[in-house]
């Protein structure tokens, strides 16, 4: 066995995002050994791309909001399908999440009288979001980064995790590998938190980094736990798709929220024709009564750009396939008709700077070409709402990497603050099972061994298969059977393909050595990103419906018995096991909430 490095933590956290460091803060506060791995650099996690805001019901904005609106707002947004415990717990502890944020140094834009200012967003009634200009999630960061490392965690940075490491159906550590070197490290930890974020490589067009390979979603498959409603996953519907340099960057919901409206080719606003029954009484149905909004009238309602984002994808979608789409595939995006260049440029900066420097696009003078771009998960690793430990033993999940809170369809702004309220939990909860733990055995050399075997394969000279070829060959798969729409005949093909790439990646080759090799560590993703691409695609075969992310043109509408149970993954005598999970009743003090 190659010689490697040992360290031993009573929590490892997988995942330097805002979840992991959450989980990390609170971890450590509980007297615990705290080790934090990062895949790429410290300060770089898809966090920064939710830009928006987090979502609270701090009310300096709107007297009329509260927790049991929000609550209301985030179960209809998610199509009925959240775990209705998560929603509940979230609602109510996300102002406190917030306000201890600020505490920690958190530089929220203000009101005129110094709270903490909130912005309209996309499925939410009141003006919810707290945010900072256009780059919250940059913040949120850095307040917690800054905050963290003062704590006492020790942070190991470049280092990507192969496999969890499991003795007596527990889990008690993980396997990885420096990024740099490509030697081999083993964690001993006595509870290990999955912050690892999504999954949006599986598709080519996507917000995420190349971080985004859905490494937690696979680490907890293989370790045993639950996958839940991994079919719902979520388009952002306002992608740029030109000009080229920018293509996939997210235009971040605060532009609509701001005063931004969609049009087609024909210069008119088509979200009017597609507003769904449920949401049409808090829905503006003239442009007069959305004008009046604009300026601040409390009694108009909302327009219809702020709809769910799976509505407004789907939006863009038919009109592009009515011929009504702008000339490269979307449709335009125009906030500079709708505000002045200066107010642009204080309440959306880095969204100006950027496409003037990446695309040489003004926003303040020139609408914007978007479309449905892959931003989110909601499914994820099932989880207690309480505890946040998933089925396996000693093994907890947070952040995007965990099912359950956003149901069919996420709204804009919470995943922020779920990142918070839940990254604390598995933080706290992680701690004490560690505390509860006993000490751990001797390393298990066999386990070890075999994975360290399975990472050295692909430098065999025999093998001849391309890693950067069958990155492509998947994410057109999924692109072409997986995607924004789908239909039986096309999934089932998908599941062929995938079971063709699943066969040619045994057979993947790398070049050179293990320092710092790009084909490698594409190799092992690959591992990662086959797994959650045949998870997407045997969930959404299976529920004959449309909901949320989730649409099918052979069954365009939703189902009241569908609608009763979430889906469920699990790996069963070495294959992917597909079964429907009845949802519990929600109780009738929440339930009449939602009339």
């Amino acid at each position: 066995m190659d010689s490697f490095e040992v360290r031993e933590h009573d929590v490892l956290v997988i995942g330097a995002g805002g979840a992991g460091l959450r989980a990390c803060i609170e971890a450590s506060a509980q007297g615990v050994s705290v080790g934090l791995v990062c895949k790429s650099l410290l300060g770089k996690a898809h966090t920064v791309m939710a830009e928006g805001g987090m979502a609270a019901s701090l009310r300096n904005a709107d007297s009329r909001d509260n927790w049991e609106i929000h609550f209301r707002d985030t179960i209809r947004g998610g199509k009925h399908l959240n775990n209705w415990r998560m929603v509940e717990i979230f609602c109510q502890e996300a102002p406190e999440r917030v306000a201890e944020l600020e505490e920690w140094g958190a530089l929220f834009d203000r009101t005129k009288e110094g709270l903490i200012a909130q912005r309209n967003f996309g499925g939410h009634r009141y003006p919810r979001l707290a945010h900072v200009g256009d780059r919250t999630g940059l913040e949120l960061i850095r307040t917690l980064q800054n905050h963290g490392i003062h704590q006492g965690m020790e942070i190991y940075m470049e280092c990507c995790i192969v496999d969890l490491v499991l003795e007596d159906g527990k889990v008690t550590g993980a396997f990885g590998f420096w990024r740099e070197s490509g030697n081999f490290i083993v964690f001993r930890a006595k509870s290990v938190i999955l912050a690892t974020g999504g999954l949006g490589k599986v598709y080519r067009v996507t917000s995420n980094s190349w971080e985004g390979t859905g490494d937690g979603h696979a680490l907890a498959y293989r370790a045993g736990a639950e996958l839940i409603d991994m079919e719902f996953v979520q388009f952002h519907p306002t992608g740029m798709v030109w000009p080229p340099s920018v293509q996939g960057i997210l235009v971040t919901e605060g532009v609509r929220g701001e005063g931004g409206v969609l049009k087609n080719s024909e210069g008119r606003r088509f979200m009017y024709d597609y507003i769904p029954d449920t949401f049409a009484p808090e829905t503006s149905d003239t442009e007069e009564e959305a004008e009046r909004w604009l300026a601040g009238d409390p009694e108009a309602r909302r327009p219809p750009e702020l709809l769910t984002r799976d509505v407004v994808a789907r939006a863009i979608r038919s009109e592009r396939l009515a011929g009504r789409g702008s000339p490269h595939g979307g449709a335009f995006l125009d906030i500079a008709s709708r505000r002045d260049a200066e107010y642009i440029k204080k309440k959306l900066p880095s969204m100006y700077h950027q496409f003037m420097k990446l695309g040489n696009l003004d926003i303040t003078t020139t609408p914007m070409e978007v479309g449905p771009t892959c931003h989110y998960v909601m499914g994820g690793v099932r989880v207690d709402p309480e505890t946040a430990m998933t089925t396996v033993g000693g093994l907890f999940a947070a952040g995007e990497a965990a099912g359950g809170l956003h149901g069919a369809n996420r709204l804009g702004g919470n995943s922020l603050t779920d990142l918070l309220v839940f990254g604390a939990r598995a933080g706290l909860n992680a701690a004490k099972h560690a505390k509860e733990t006993k000490a751990l055995d001797a390393l298990p050399s066999e386990q070890l061994k075999n994975l360290e075997q399975l990472c050295l394969e692909p430098f065999n000279p025999e093998r001849t298969e391309n890693p950067y070829a069958l990155m492509s060959d998947l994410q057109q798969t999924m692109e072409l059977h997986a995607g924004i729409v789908r239909t039986q005949d096309e999934m089932e093909k998908g599941l062929e393909l995938l079971g063709n790439l699943k066969q040619r990646a045994e057979g993947v080759r790398v070049e050179g050595h293990r320092q710092y090799n790009p084909a490698w560590h594409y190799a092992l993703d690959l591992r990662n990103l086959l797994c959650v691409a045949e998870a997407i695609t045997m969930a959404a075969l299976k529920r004959e419906e449309s909901r949320g992310g989730h649409t099918r043109d052979d069954y365009p509408e939703s189902s009241s018995e569908f609608q009763k149970v979430n889906s469920i993954i699990q790996e069963e005598k070495g294959s992917m096991a597909h079964q429907f999970l009845e949802r519990k009743a929600m109780p009738p003090h929440l339930d009449q909430l939602l009339n």
